[in-house]
């Protein structure tokens, strides 16, 4: 969240989307780093912890070969947050690994374990930009580089746990979850899936470029305030087996939509003068965005896809929403930035109504398409329970 207002302060603004599609290119990547070398030779706690280690060096370095204020080294720069982004992407995966190997009570245990990994996105938020204001300072890559290299230490300390796959044959199928594409023959799953995807595009525009607006509309503390988005997803994270109850996995999936439209569309209009109360309800409503979108869309993949190829259809998906729409989000993202937002400060917020108009057009499309087209056949769609949700949410790659 604050790195793009740190590239804005260095004279690499024109750059900042690009810090933002390491991010899905590590995403595509690392299921060849777990599955062809993590899950078959070493033990999921020290990768975990060699990962972590080096990730976190090399993210403390960063800031190290900007020079100044003129955008020099920006290239470089970009370059060793895709070998952090490398080293962390792995670690999303390989956590669950550990938890689920060693969890006794994983209905009871897992969500309970997994909250804090929200938590810990919402504490990070307040140390940084709060706490130490650093929205545009290097200090907040020393931060999270010294944490994750203490994360890399004690990871060392986790309960021993074997390659899962060790022995078995390296399947380029699996990896890919190749076996998942027989779903696609279903209309419905083939329209969620390219709805997915495409919704991702516009997604990227609020991660990006969410904090740069608010440093332009003179908001302080603009990670700080986007901790809100992460409250309000923990509050509806517990909501949705009761909303689920009564909406079903159509309407919870279009209500995601119809939230991504409405945020977009505050940002839009308050975006000229800076208003606040639009801005941070555009914020407010990350929860029904990633929950009720995301969320219910891992559900509705498990109960579609069955045991069989379940975990290759939650990769599948993770795929293409968090790899190849957000990569290709992130670029689109940059050149509308870079085509439409210039000067600086209150000089251009007018720009951003229009930067902001092109995201909810878009999401607004996707969703008119979505409704027309998708039909809720999955079984057992209008009965979730708790640990749905947090199996679900354990797919959660960016948030």
């Amino acid at each position: 969240m604050t790195v793009g207002n740190y590239m804005k302060a260095h004279g690499m603004e024109s750059s900042i989307h690009w810090a933002y599609t390491v991010g899905p290119i590590a995403a595509i990547i690392s299921p060849f780093i777990l599955g062809m070398v993590a899950d078959r030779f070493f033990s999921s706690e020290r990768v975990l912890g060699v990962l972590m280690i080096v990730g976190g060096a090399v993210l403390y370095y960063a800031p190290s070969v900007v020079v100044g204020k003129t955008g020099e080294g920006s290239t470089t720069f970009i370059l060793l947050l895709l070998l952090h982004m490398l080293c962390f992407m792995p670690t999303l995966g390989l956590t669950n690994t550990i938890a689920f190997s060693h969890l006794k009570n994983q209905k009871v245990w897992f969500p309970l374990i997994r909250v804090f990994g929200t938590l810990g996105w919402i504490v990070a938020g307040i140390i940084v930009s709060k706490y130490l204001e650093a929205d545009a300072l290097p200090i907040q890559f020393y931060v999270a580089g010294g944490v994750s290299v203490l994360m890399g230490i004690y990871s060392l300390t986790l309960p021993h746990t074997p390659p899962p796959s060790k022995g078995k044959a390296v399947s380029i199928r699996d990896i890919l979850g190749l076996d998942s594409l027989a779903l696609l023959k279903n209309r419905s799953f083939l329209i969620f899936m390219v709805s997915s995807l495409l919704l991702c595009i516009p997604l990227s525009t609020y991660y990006v470029y969410t904090p740069i607006m608010m440093g332009d509309a003179g908001l302080e503390n603009p990670g700080y305030q986007m901790t809100f988005g992460q409250m309000s997803e923990v509050v509806f994270m517990v909501l949705m087996p009761l909303f689920f109850k009564f909406l079903g996995v159509k309407r919870m999936l279009l209500f995601g939509m119809f939230a991504w439209v409405v945020r977009y569309a505050l940002f839009a209009a308050g975006a000229p003068e800076g208003v606040y109360w639009m801005i941070i309800s555009g914020i407010v409503l990350h929860g029904i965005c990633y929950d009720f979108f995301f969320v219910t869309g891992q559900i509705y993949v498990d109960q579609a896809a069955g045991p069989a190829i379940r975990a290759q259809a939650q990769g599948f998906l993770v795929l293409a929403t968090q790899g190849f729409g957000m990569l290709v989000g992130a670029q689109i993202s940059g050149w509308l930035f870079n085509r439409i937002v210039t000067g600086e400060g209150a000089a251009s917020l007018p720009t951003w109504q229009t930067f902001w108009i092109y995201p909810a057009v878009a999401a607004f499309v996707i969703m008119v398409i979505f409704m027309l087209l998708f039909k809720d056949d999955s079984k057992g769609s209008q009965e979730i329970s708790e640990e749905d949700v947090a199996k679900a949410a354990s797919n959660e790659e960016m948030v």
